[in-house]
């Protein structure tokens, strides 16, 4: 029981830390210098917000790999789980807790690798840079 509590807790920690989003990186001239960081980043979060309701996502669907990722590992684990049960007169134990540790690896597989990959889609880069640059910032990059 206590280490079921243990892995979702830690579960629900790399979640939200893999949910963690990009943003781009202003370079400091003239205009940036005479708006200041506050105005710089409330600009910011105005072309973000238009430019998805333009319709650019501005992530690349990593929720969702990181969902399908922990079904596939759920799916496998209870397979491969039945089957090691199966040997021992245990299929049902077996595909339980094979479920349960496909589903941790799946979860975490899909963590690690999904937030390698935390860039915002091109579109949306594209977007909330141009609207900066109309707005007389200089977007370096993202990061």
């Amino acid at each position: 029981m206590k280490l079921g509590i243990t892995l979702i807790a830690g579960s629900i920690f790399l979640g939200l830390s893999a949910c963690s989003s990009t943003g781009p990186v202003i370079y400091p001239n003239t205009h940036f210098l005479s708006v200041g960081k506050a105005a710089a980043e409330k600009d910011i979060e105005i072309c973000k917000k238009m430019a998805e309701s333009a319709g650019a996502k501005e992530g690349g669907g990593q929720l969702g790999n990181v969902a399908s990722s922990t079904a596939m590992g759920a799916g496998m684990g209870a397979a491969s789980g039945a089957a090691g049960g199966a040997i021992y007169g245990a299929a049902g134990q077996g595909s339980l807790v094979g479920a349960a540790s496909g589903a941790v690896a799946g979860l975490l597989r899909g963590i690690l690798f999904s937030s390698r990959s935390s860039q915002p889609s091109q579109a949306y880069a594209n977007f909330v840079s141009r609207c900066l640059e109309e707005k007389g910032y200089e977007v370096t990059g993202w990061q």
